[in-house]
């Protein structure tokens, strides 16, 4: 199994790169594990408290079951990915059957912030993107998918999105192998990225 830890800031376009990468494989090829659906679960809060949480900072994933998962993934056995609600900022009950294949793309702002998982990576990919645009996009997201106004918006990416992108997102492109400039619109970047994935999975399947 080759595994792509694919990281970068909110709204960058790390599920537009993911997505393309996927595209170009034939079905049941890729597996794609979401660092988003690994939040700690924050029900004993009040939904106030729970929506003043710093999501970007890395404490507020559980990495361990992140690894554990990819390690089963890797040695042949499915896994049962949680699933995260950001409306009600917390893990649902309902899982999802992940299976193991060729290639699995490890998507998340912070999947380069965690040693142990950076560690089961063979190829670390970083999607930069400049922050007014991101910030453009963050914006959008929360309004149609997360039940916020734009004043909750701003106010977030001021007190935790941006402070915990120079601390903790950005220095982690040091880590990265490659790194991909304009984030999913970088369309020859990703071409180059997919085809470079290819020779590698071709390698190891010899």
């Amino acid at each position: 199994m080759l595994i792509i830890g694919i990281a970068g800031g909110t709204g960058s376009g790390k599920t537009t790169v993911v997505n393309k990468i996927a595209e170009s494989f034939t079905e049941g090829e890729v597996a794609i594990l979401y660092q988003d659906a690994y939040y700690y679960d924050n029900s004993h809060l009040s939904l106030e408290e729970r929506r003043k949480k710093n999501f970007d900072h890395p404490e507020s994933i559980e990495f361990p079951l992140m690894v554990e998962h990819i390690k089963a993934l890797k040695e042949g056995h499915s896994i049962e990915q949680p699933t995260y609600s950001f409306i009600s900022c917390t893990r649902q009950a309902e899982t999802i059957r992940i299976e193991p294949r060729h290639v699995l793309i490890v998507e998340g702002i912070l999947c380069l912030a965690d040693e142990s998982l950076r560690r089961l990576m063979d190829v670390k990919v970083f999607v930069d993107c400049a922050s007014d645009v991101r910030l453009s996009r963050v914006i959008r997201r929360d309004i149609m998918e997360r039940g916020r106004n734009v004043e909750m918006v701003l106010d977030r990416y001021e007190k935790t999105v941006r402070p915990s992108h120079m601390q903790f997102i950005e220095p982690t492109k040091n880590f990265a192998d490659i790194i991909v400039p304009q984030g999913g619109l970088n369309l020859k970047a990703i071409e180059i990225l997919t085809n470079y994935i290819k020779q590698i999975l071709k390698k190891s399947l010899v």
